[in-house]
């Protein structure tokens, strides 16, 4: 597996890494069990980065990796986790009494003293312009609750104004074949600050996967259920933003530019995976077998410049009017 530095930490990380919102069950009941499966198969297959979050499963995915990692002390993994979204998503609660609380109970799910990445859990926009804001999370660090801060945003605006602050080590964004925004401006930006780019939602919601058909039922657990017109978070983390019925017609011509012996899955990741500016991307997984796929999508050839073009094409058509001018 190659690795890449995410940004200003200087750790080397697998440019496929893993997402683990679903092990938190926010994605349909998930086993103990078989989420270790997944992190284990994650593991042994190269992938060196986690990421998480206080929110996932009420802390129940921060505990699975913190566990994990007792029972494991030979696995080699660099774990993010992010902060913010247990209150009401107001600038004022963005201080540093809460963080230090927030990062308690995250370093005691983790069951470590020092959090190797926090990141702001996309909280409103005017935090990023905040120099409190920032001033606390240098505090954090010199009191060595964390080792590192970043940011994961909703906008490619609220991405450029974190690459500007010194001390962001990565920023977490959406990017996949239906959300090429970040191509414009933030990736160059962070490529040019040194910062990292962390690739989150990459196969928009499983649409990428091409196995969903307009009979498809997703449970009354699942935020593809609950979600899909931003009612509980952010529309655009459900299917990128995109409706059901557009993605489902984008995604059966995405899956016919995947090369020979690859996946749709695969082949959405290793188009993320060559460009310019990512450092990891942090696909998904329920079971063994995909957290396997997911990771051999790294060892993809690059994808070719008619195949790239193709992807640009399908996004102008069918994708750009609904995404590109929110996010």
């Amino acid at each position: 597996m190659e690795e890449r530095v995410l940004g200003r930490t200087n750790h080397d990380v697998s440019t496929v890494g893993l997402g683990t919102w679903q092990l938190g069950a926010d994605w349909g009941a998930v086993k103990e069990e078989d989420a270790f499966a997944v992190l284990d198969a994650a593991v042994e297959t190269g992938v060196t980065f986690f990421d998480t979050a206080d929110v996932y499963g009420d802390g129940r995915s921060e505990q699975l990796i913190g566990r994990y990692r007792r029972e494991r002390p030979d696995a080699r993994v660099f774990v993010a986790t992010k902060m913010g979204r247990r209150v009401e998503q107001l600038p004022e609660n963005y201080v540093l009494d809460n963080f230090r609380a927030w990062n308690d109970r995250s370093r005691a799910n983790l069951g470590v003293d020092t959090l190797d990445l926090v990141q702001l859990h996309c909280p409103p926009t005017a935090v990023y312009s905040s120099d409190e804001v920032f001033d606390a999370l240098d505090t954090l660090v010199a009191e060595k609750r964390i080792a590192h801060y970043a940011v994961s945003v909703e906008t490619c605006a609220e991405a450029l104004t974190a690459i500007a602050r010194p001390g962001v080590a990565s920023v977490q964004i959406i990017l996949n074949p239906f959300r090429l925004k970040p191509l414009e401006e933030v990736l160059p930006a962070a490529q040019k600050a040194g910062v990292g780019i962390i690739a989150r939602v990459p196969l928009a919601s499983g649409l990428l996967t091409g196995k969903y058909t307009r009979e498809t039922v997703f449970g009354p657990d699942d935020h593809r259920t609950y979600n899909r017109h931003g009612e509980a978070f952010d529309q655009g983390e459900t299917f990128s933003g995109v409706d059901f019925e557009t993605g489902l017609e984008a995604a059966a011509e995405f899956a016919a530019l995947a090369p020979e012996g690859a996946t749709p899955a695969q082949t959405a990741l290793r188009w993320i995976v060559q460009q310019p500016g990512v450092t990891t991307v942090i696909p998904g997984a329920r079971s063994v077998d995909q957290a396997r796929s997911n990771a051999a999508a790294a060892a993809l050839p690059p994808l070719p410049d008619a195949t790239l073009a193709a992807v640009r094409d399908l996004y102008d058509r069918r994708i750009r009017a609904q995404v590109h001018h929110r996010w």
